[in-house]
């Protein structure tokens, strides 16, 4: 009978989940774009409020001379731009470089983190500190934005009940080996659906941490970064949310990134968003179900992104009520089939179709990108799934076991890979820069 209750527990929260990418994926194929977002981008280009783009970064000597080359090169008006870059502690030429473009353009400055490299969210505080926008945008050192994506990100910030904003990450890398090209599908289907139908259907999308931002005043708030999160945006999203601040998604503001390409990357990424996310959901989802400003179906989305990491390790477990309800003979065939019809349906019913949700909204979301030729990798996926199983599972009984907060930050190296050849060191010329922009901290 044990095994029976787990398959109908299991069974409730993997439909749940099921009906989550499949409503997600029917209304980015066949919904009308809400009103709202034909407004914002009505005003693409017209609103142009003092931004301020922070950039972490912590020994990025590779990529971060490409990405303030693009600064520079942003169509936004520069004497409304201001560019913070904040070199983490970094034990490679990343300050150097940053400094060059301080001494060339006014309107970015540097700010050197000597005792830093304890993580990505200390550093952006320390920038907020030294930044005077009105908007503040994020950017990570390796990413390569769209010569227009302030005006398209800053858009949505006309409406006063918007309090943060986030754009769509696309992978740079994606030739470079098997993981990246996953990783890319991942994108895709994380993105051009899911955020995409959390938009047009008003459901909260979520900030990633890169390619978005923030009004000055809501992040001042809400307190900014929290250094104790291992995924500091979802803990951010979800202060917000509960403050009442809504959060908008601009698909077209693309910001390109360069994926992890191997499976030891892949897994200590990953190990740290599900760890993260865990955190956030153990920290916010008493709150989430509490808030009254919330609707149903808005505490419903939100809980299950709080507890999606948590997923795998069901599949995990269901794997083992299986092989369990097989060693000790217990079936469904065994109850009474009128009794539990509809049950039984609903199992064959998953099984044949509920399964494959997520790979309907990865596989949507490249036909809508006109990716066709990564269809053929969509069963990689799976692969990639039971890895997750296992990185999940792992990262659990860690939070479990480690006591407080003491939560290790894994930086992902970065090599240039997909940045048409460039170098980020060109530019550079080897001295260090002691010129305007310049702060030490």
């Amino acid at each position: 009978m044990i095994f029976t209750v787990l398959t109908a527990i299991i069974f409730l929260v993997m439909v749940a989940y099921m009906f989550r990418h499949l409503i997600f994926t029917y209304f980015v194929l066949f919904a009308k774009p809400q009103q709202f977002m034909k407004s914002f981008k009505r005003v693409t280009g017209a609103y142009t409020p003092k931004v301020t783009v922070l950039i972490p970064a912590h020994n990025e000597e590779f990529v971060i001379g490409n990405l303030l080359e693009r600064m520079t090169e942003l169509t936004y008006p520069k004497d409304k731009l201001e560019v913070v870059v904040i070199d983490d502690g970094s034990t490679d030429a990343t300050g150097e470089i940053a400094d060059s473009y301080a001494e060339k353009y006014s309107y970015i400055k540097v700010i050197h983190r000597q005792n830093g490299g304890a993580g990505k969210p200390a550093a952006l505080n320390d920038g907020f500190k030294f930044s005077n926008g009105e908007i503040i945008l994020t950017f990570d050192a390796d990413y390569y934005p769209q010569l227009d994506i302030i005006e398209k990100l800053v858009a949505p910030f006309v409406d006063p009940e918007v309090g943060a904003v986030q754009g769509r990450v696309t992978v740079l890398n994606e030739e470079d080996s098997l993981v990246s090209k996953i990783v890319t599908l991942e994108r895709i289907g994380g993105y051009r659906i899911d955020q995409q139908a959390r938009d047009e259907l008003v459901l909260i999308p979520q900030y990633g941490g890169t390619v978005g931002g923030f009004r000055r005043d809501v992040l001042g708030k809400v307190g900014g970064w929290n250094p104790e999160m291992l995924t500091e945006d979802t803990d951010l999203t979800i202060r917000l949310i509960l403050k009442g601040y809504q959060i908008r998604y601009v698909n077209d503001a693309e910001a390109y990134e360069e994926a992890v390409t191997t499976w030891r990357a892949y897994w200590n990424q990953r190990y740290r968003w599900a760890k993260g996310h865990m955190q956030c959901a153990v920290k916010h989802l008493k709150n989430v179900l509490k808030a009254e400003h919330l609707s149903t179906y808005e505490k419903a989305e939100l809980s299950l992104l709080l507890c999606i990491y948590f997923m795998p390790i069901l599949v995990l477990v269901a794997w083992a009520v299986g092989l369990g309800a097989y060693l000790t003979h217990e079936s469904l065939l065994s109850m009474n089939f009128g009794e539990y019809y509809f049950f039984i349906l609903s199992i064959f019913s998953y099984s044949t179709v509920g399964n494959f949700a997520p790979f309907f909204e990865v596989g949507s979301g490249a036909y809508l990108d006109n990716r066709k030729r990564l269809l053929w990798l969509l069963p990689a996926l799976t692969f990639a799934f039971v890895i997750m199983a296992f990185c999940c599972t792992k990262a659990a009984i860690d939070l479990v076991l480690t006591r407080g907060n003491n939560h290790k930050w894994n930086h992902t190296l970065h090599n240039g890979n997909g940045h048409n050849g460039k170098n980020g060191k060109n530019g550079h010329n080897g001295n260090h820069v002691n010129g305007n922009g310049r702060l030490l901290l």
